[in-house]
């Protein structure tokens, strides 16, 4: 038994001369080989550990190592792949034997990853390159399980930290580099809170991070478990308090509140570098978020993007071709101008005017592939460059490139309506609709806002179903094809004063004025101080190839009945209108003397859209004037001389006939002699004329038919 004793006792010795002793006599060197050639043959590539290494056994295994560096794929060159001034690792040895990790220290000091990819590949997968048989892929029944027992053991993290850490990739076309990299974690049971903090500095923006976790053991084996994270800096400020939800899916939801100072930075950041502009900047979000296996959903009370505020309820699907975002958006008020494509220089208008030519800029619609979308918008006010939409309800749908956005209600100008717009980009033309239908439409600041035509006012209905396509705004007009229908009341055309203009006419022909007192007159029935009343104006038009065409323009007024007909070419920015305004009504006490009713002084709207020239058409008053006359002198019933039969005749023509010529020639005062009738000089000079032409001939002209 005694020599039992020695026996045991001399191998106590030598254990713990093994254990306290051998470490700190053995040499470095009879170790550090095999070490290296372990961590290569796990790695299949070449490691160095080029400084000081130190062995602890007792009462923890620890070992410490400076100057560990990984060598490079093939083809990467020749700096490390990853390198590190320090490593230290201890895990005490007791504990193990009860199944039970308790890393006391794990300490990486100033580790530089360098990752890079290219056409060969990439660094970081650590394959053999002598082994051409590739790894089975992993059966879809192994591998880990959110469940029940999923963590039979138990562990605990002492000092876990990585101090001035780097972090560099690059794939040949951008780099990025994360640098001062401090991470601690402190993990004292897998029952206990962990919790996670550190800083970076990641192209030269400096942010810091945190996270804590209720139980490890607790989230891996599929119970609720608490969560928070947290992320600050200039580029973001998030926080996150919510809980992972028991199940054996990841599931999380949450309160979460995040503000975004600078969308454009953070894009630029992620080297996804938005157009310059002023817009697209701020952005919070306070609410609840969601999430479950490729799918996220946010349900904000609080939305704020830009000058635009309101609430959310969005969800993004991600397991589609493209991200998908379905969900509704209640805003106070949408100006999206700031959003729409810059205005692209154009030449000035030929005149005063306030229209440009068409642009030839290509129209770019590839933003409308980027996501899928259905979402319903509710906006207080709505803004779309010069219109003002109120109480708006409208539907965005976007598929593969193709949006329509339908206007379920909306209040315009103080009238109702709805409309549909849709915008396809799935081909190499893009192609446009339009249908819409208002009613009780002020139609002064509607028309003005819409396209910069102030030459109406009334309150009516307009209805529009029109279709274009082409990849640029002057394409797009030369293709526009539809048709459409209109009806105001209780309005005014301004720019002329249609009756002014009939005692004009009617002026110059019986007798009230001299050539020149009448252009004066008829300079003083336009202008923007003149307009014409009406109390119902109706029409229809449709639209072949940009060219608009209109038959049927119908406007009644206690005075007037107006009849209109003409084009208008969009693509030449022209337009040709004929308008025949005819006296229903005697509009004596409105400046005139005589009995207007039933005259028909044709007006004529002409030029480009800048210049548009308004006047009386004179080619279609003489046309009238001639014929009348004429079918007077044929009709007449013999008294009187053929002169005087052909002046009544071309009064009647206009509807200046039938009065008596005493009160005609009748002056202001009762003795001055009234001027002469030009109706009756014209005729005068036109029968001079035939007579002198036969007097110079040898035989008598016959008479022309026309």
């Amino acid at each position: 038994m005694k020599r039992l004793g020695l026996a045991l006792g001399f191998i106590i010795v030598l254990l713990v001369a093994a254990v306290f002793v051998l470490p700190a006599v053995i040499p470095a060197s009879t170790y550090r080989e095999p070490v290296e050639t372990a961590a290569r043959d796990a790695l299949n590539r070449e490691v160095s550990l080029g400084g000081d290494i130190s062995l602890q056994v007792f009462p923890q295994l620890q070992i410490r190592a400076s100057d560990v560096s990984i060598a490079n794929a093939p083809g990467f060159g020749e700096a490390a792949f990853a390198e590190m001034r320090e490593m230290r690792v201890g895990v005490r040895l007791i504990p193990l034997l009860s199944r039970r990790v308790e890393i006391t220290e794990f300490v990486l000091v100033e580790p530089t990853i360098r990752l890079e990819q290219n056409r060969s590949g990439n660094n970081w997968s650590f394959t053999n390159p002598d082994d051409a048989t590739a790894p089975a892929p992993v059966s879809s029944g192994d591998g880990f399980v959110w469940r029940e027992g999923a963590l039979p053991l138990e562990a605990s993290f002492g000092d876990v930290r990585i101090e001035n850490g780097a972090l560099f990739f690059s794939d040949g076309t951008q780099s990025r580099a994360i640098t001062g990299l401090d991470l601690t974690v402190a993990l004292p049971s897998l029952d206990a809170e962990t919790r996670l903090n550190g800083a970076l500095n990641a192209d030269g923006e400096s942010l810091d991070f945190s996270a804590t976790i209720g139980s490890i053991r607790d989230f891996f084996e599929g119970r609720e478990t608490p969560v928070t994270l947290g992320l600050g800096g200039n580029l973001a400020d998030v926080s996150f308090d919510g809980r992972f939800l028991a199940g054996e899916a990841v599931a999380f939801d949450g309160a979460l509140d995040a503000t975004i100072p600078s969308i454009r930075d953070l894009a630029a950041f992620a080297g996804a570098a938005l157009p310059p502009g002023e817009n697209i900047e701020r952005f919070r979000a306070v609410g609840t978020l969601t999430g479950e296996p490729g799918e996220i959903g946010l349900n904000a009370s609080r939305l704020e993007f830009d000058a635009i505020a309101g609430s959310a309820a969005l969800t993004a699907n991600m397991t589609g071709p493209r991200p998908r975002l379905t969900g509704s958006l209640t805003l106070a008020e949408l100006d999206v101008n700031p959003y729409l494509p810059a205005p692209v220089e154009r030449p000035a208008p030929t005149s005063g005017g306030g229209v440009p030519p068409w642009s030839e800029a290509p129209i770019d619609l590839a933003g409308l592939g980027v996501v899928d979308a259905d979402l319903r918008l509710e906006v207080g006010r709505l803004l779309v460059q010069d219109l003002e939409i109120t109480d708006a309800r409208l539907r965005a749908r976007l598929n593969n490139s193709r949006l329509e956005v339908a206007l379920e209600n909306i209040a315009l100008y103080a009238g109702q309506g709805s409309a549909t717009v849709v915008a396809n980009g799935r081909g190499n033309r893009p192609s446009f609709s339009l249908n819409a239908s208002l009613d009780g439409l002020d139609s002064g600041p509607f028309l003005e806002a819409a396209a910069g035509f102030d030459k109406l006012r009334g309150t009516g209905a307009l209805s529009l179903d029109l279709t274009a396509a082409g990849a640029s705004q002057a394409a797009i007009m030369s293709s526009l094809d539809g048709s459409g229908n209109f009806s105001f009341a209780d309005g005014a055309i301004v720019g002329i004063n249609v009756a002014q203009t009939i005692r004009n006419v009617s002026s110059l022909v019986g007798g009230g004025g001299n050539q020149g007192e009448a252009e004066d007159e008829s300079a003083a029935s336009t202008g923007e101080q003149q307009a014409t009343d009406f109390s119902s104006l109706t029409g229809s038009f449709t639209i072949t190839d940009g060219q608009v065409a209109q038959r049927d323009l119908l406007m009644l007024s206690p005075l007037l009945r107006i009849e209109g007909a003409g084009s208008v070419d969009l693509p030449g920015q022209s337009v040709d209108y004929r308008l025949r305004p005819r006296a229903v009504a005697s509009i004596e006490g409105q400046g005139g003397q005589r009995d207007l009713r039933g005259i028909t002084v044709p007006i004529r709207l002409r030029g480009d859209f800048n210049s548009v020239s308004v006047g009386v058409d004179t080619q279609a008053v003489g046309e009238a004037l001639l014929q009348g006359a004429v079918n007077s002198a044929l009709g007449g019933d013999g008294s009187g001389s053929p002169e005087d039969a052909l002046r009544d005749g071309l009064l009647n023509a206009i509807g200046l006939g039938g009065e008596d010529d005493s009160q005609d020639d009748a002056t202001d005062d009762g003795g001055e002699e009234s001027r002469p009738d030009p109706a009756e000089q014209l005729l005068r000079g036109l029968l001079n004329q035939r007579r002198n032409r036969n007097e110079n001939t040898e035989e008598e002209t016959p008479a022309d038919p026309q």
